[in-house]
């Protein structure tokens, strides 16, 4: 780059840093975070755009660099942000009918009028304005207020001034200006994903029955679910299996991987971490990247979910850190004792307790609005089931309500926060013991000194096995050693969740109970529980809510614990190591079982030996020059599907040997020749040759590019986790529902500035007429990587380097 260019574009940083550091008004001249649409008067950041459209973000204080933040992530997601808006105000079935299905990223509701209910019912209610006017610790800090109140200002200034251009929004009239209030509420919403918002259609849908004397006041006029009018209570067996399935790492739409390494391993002496997200591709749960800056007093990099004020998975100059979706469940219920002859009273020690109705009403597009009842008690709402697979009728004698202790918690972005001005590992400890604000997921971090930690700090009901050995019911007894749901005896006073003296809120762990590791060679966790986060030093002692000790691995788990602890062995780890172990593409179900079904295959389809001789000559990866990969993965997920899991393996598993038991499968299994012959006979249909090599029918169109995708299913045990879907009329696997999202291998080398590589795989913006939709989407098919760049010096050296000031 010419020197003169070089030169003009310090000059325009110079300038527009000045003019921040000059105009921007201190935190103390602050608005209340309120529900009205916040001043940005004043208000402004800079911001700097670098390859890949990747924002660096710097402003004087919080509410500036909150309004920088707004502004940015308008700019590239403002159609998904704004259709996240409606969801948590309850404004779905206004604009798109009543049963339409939302997007799915706030929510499991099944139907707008399900969401808007339930988002309405907390509106109605002032609960996230109760949560926002807690005093910290328990609530929100006066910076996290600010930011929230700045990126309110910063969306609203961006829609002002700019032409929405993407087709899914471009003049809609949904899309409308945000209040602080609403920053918070979405907040909430990816707070209770794992409990309340896991249960959206339960309370939305719960019933009373009816009664002689006809329906209870307070309730409208809706017919008695048929289970409730029978009187039948769940089959405690059939809800442990169910329960279990709920919660089982396999079946859910998000995931990751994480492992950081001690400077035990490394070349240096210092930590590494590399971090692998497996997050939904399209919708509000994708992530963003930016740095965020206020100088002497936060700079940090990485990706934040959209909507989110703070940087929720990166690294700074001295420390960086993951998350994986943990398997500690986030929710418990109470099995309530009606009162005789009223359904909407319950007893505690005898006495009744009247349920708090509560009328929600929900505008609906080209009909009368809608009010329903939901109905609330001392445990939370009475839920009328946990999805479609586990109901809990609510019956004339019982119901059952959910209690979820992040309906409480608002501090999951002070967490964040405390994680980004963090300097060790011991900080990130310590950030998480302070704002105790993280719902649903396990923390890995490595800091620049050596250190790696794992900790599996939780915001969980406070279920301890003697708890739940004392309290449950027969249902619960059922449940809770097969899923970790417990369901506890609402009718008696001492079977109230207990408290922590640690623990910043009631009915929750404090810290002290958390499973933790620190300083091993190496911390891995791949949604599995704290079990083996450490092959060599099990992690015991801790709860049945937050995960099972001693139980089979997934594949994935098992592949992963394989990898880490070979390269810790190893030893001499570079960046270069965590960037090629993201992109190995091993399939452990391949190792495992390929040449076991290669062998039986003779056997099963003596008149087909190409699909032998295929499934034998396959590499074991998923690469996306792969042969035989496609066919093996769609006999593998049919064999996985019809087979019970005991019967897969003849040699089971054992405790003494978990990453390598099961194995040797089981060819003799029913199931085995039907799932071979089937995905032989599906790829033929498709005209899919079956040596075909895998990113020829697994990839994604992007504005009429088609784009090879590598990585594979979970239940292949894929690293790189791909979950594609399945259009065989289409060519194959056309688009990925989930999986492998923001990567980020960290590392130091002594300098002041950290040594990261970054890659987001569906890109920056999902709006097709940017050029940021789908470029690093390449970079993720050819298996490259993003050079980050955190110091100024390189920030300033970009050859894409454009400055955008930002002004209300």
């Amino acid at each position: 780059m010419h020197l003169r260019t070089r030169l003009r574009q310090l000059a325009l940083t110079a300038s527009a840093l000045a003019v921040v550091t000059a105009t921007l008004p201190g935190a103390a001249a602050a608005d209340s975070v309120g529900d009205r649409h916040p001043s940005d008067r004043g208000l402004s950041a800079v911001i700097r755009y670098t390859e890949y459209g990747i924002p660096h973000i710097v402003a004087k204080d919080y509410a500036n660099l909150g309004f920088g933040t707004g502004w940015a992530q308008a700019a590239d997601q403002i159609c998904t942000l704004a259709d996240g808006f409606l969801t948590v105000n309850g404004e779905r079935s206004r604009h798109f009918g009543p049963d339409a299905a939302p997007d799915g990223s706030l929510s499991s509701a099944a139907t707008n009028l399900s969401s808007d209910l339930y988002f309405r019912g907390v509106r109605d209610a002032g609960t996230v304005e109760a949560l926002v006017g807690t005093p910290a610790p328990a609530g929100p800090s006066r910076d996290l207020k600010e930011l929230m109140r700045g990126w309110a200002a910063g969306y609203n200034a961006w829609l002002r001034k700019n032409r929405v251009t993407d087709p899914a929004c471009a003049n809609a009239g949904w899309v409308h200006p945000v209040t602080a209030l609403d920053v918070a509420r979405r907040g909430f919403a990816v707070s209770v994903l794992g409990g309340q918002g896991r249960a959206v259609d339960g309370i939305t849908a719960a019933r009373p029955p009816a009664t002689p004397a006809g329906p209870q006041a307070g309730a409208t006029a809706q017919p008695a679910p048929r289970a409730g009018a029978s009187g039948q209570l769940p089959d405690p067996d059939r809800a442990a299996e169910a329960a279990r399935e709920l919660f089982a790492a396999e079946n859910a739409t998000m995931g990751s991987n994480a492992v950081a390494f001690s400077g035990a391993t490394t070349a240096n002496g210092r930590g590494l971490l590399l971090g692998n997200p497996h997050y939904p591709w399209q919708g509000g749960r994708r992530f963003w990247q930016s740095q965020q800056t206020i100088p002497g007093e936060l700079n940090v990099s990485g990706a934040s979910l959209l909507g989110t004020t703070v940087v929720n998975i990166g690294f700074n100059d001295k420390v960086a850190w993951s998350h994986t979706v943990a398997t500690g469940v986030p929710l418990n219920l109470h099995q309530l004792t009606l009162a005789p002859g009223d359904p909407t009273s319950y007893l505690v020690d005898g006495r009744p307790e009247r349920m708090t109705p509560r009328q929600v009403t929900v505008p609906v597009k080209g009909g009368a609005p809608v009010t329903r009842t939901q109905w609330w008690t001392r445990y939370g709402p009475v839920v009328g089931g946990l999805g479609a697979q586990l109901p809990l009728p609510w019956t004339a004698s019982t119901a059952y309500a959910l209690n979820d202790p992040n309906a409480s918690n608002l501090r999951g972005s002070d967490t964040a926060l405390g994680f980004g001005k963090a300097r060790s590992t011991r900080d990130i400890a310590e950030a998480l013991r302070r704002t105790q604000g993280l719902p649903w997921v396990n923390t890995i971090a490595a800091d620049s000194a050596g250190h790696s930690y794992f900790s599996q700090s939780q915001v969980l009901p406070r279920i301890t096995d003697e708890l739940a050995a004392r309290c449950s019911t027969p249902l619960g007894r059922a449940t809770y050693p097969s899923s970790g749901v417990a369901v506890l005896d609402g009718s008696r006073s001492d079977c109230a969740l207990g408290s922590d003296p640690d623990a910043v809120q009631p009915g929750v762990f404090g810290p002290a109970r958390m499973p933790v590791l620190r300083d091993t060679p190496y911390v891995e966790n791949s949604n599995d529980s704290a079990w083996l986060t450490n092959a060599d030093r099990p992690l015991t002692g801790y709860e049945r809510i937050f995960g099972t000790i001693a139980t089979q691995r997934s594949l994935r788990t098992r592949g992963g614990v394989e990898d880490v602890a070979a390269m810790a062995t190893r030893g001499d780890l570079t960046v270069a190591d965590l960037q090629r172990q993201q992109f190995a593409n091993r399939a452990p179900a391949g190792d495992l079982a390929a040449a076991d079904a290669a062998r039986a295959c003779g056997t099963a389809l003596p008149d087909d030996p190409e699909a032998c001789r295929v499934i034998g000559a396959w590499d074991r990866t998923v690469n996306t020059d792969s042969g035989g990969a496609l066919l093996f993965d769609r006999f593998w997920r049919r064999f996985t599907a019809s087979v019970p899991s005991a019967q897969q393996w003849t040699v089971p598993f054992s405790a003494a040997d978990p990453v390598r038991t099961p194995n040797t499968l089981n060819t003799a299994a029913p199931g085995f020749t039907k799932a071979l012959a089937d995905a032989v006979a599906e790829l033929r249909a498709a005209g899919i040759p079956l040596d075909a090599p895998l990113g020829a029918h697994q990839f994604v169109v992007r504005n009429g590019e088609r784009i090879p995708v590598s990585g594979g299913t979970e239940s292949l045990g894929v690293w790189n986790k791909t979950e594609p879907v399945w259009n065989p009329a289409g060519g194959g696997y056309t688009e990925v529902a989930h999986g492998t999202s923001h990567v980020q291998a960290v590392g130091w080398d002594g300098g002041r500035c950290p040594v990261a590589r970054t890659l987001l795989s569906y890109s920056q913006s999902s709006n097709p007429m940017s050029p940021h939709h789908s470029d690093q989407t390449r970079l993720y098919a050819g298996e490259r990587w993003v050079t980050s760049r955190f110091c100024e010096k390189d920030i300033l050296r970009s050859p894409a380097l454009r400055v955008v000031v930002a002004r209300g």
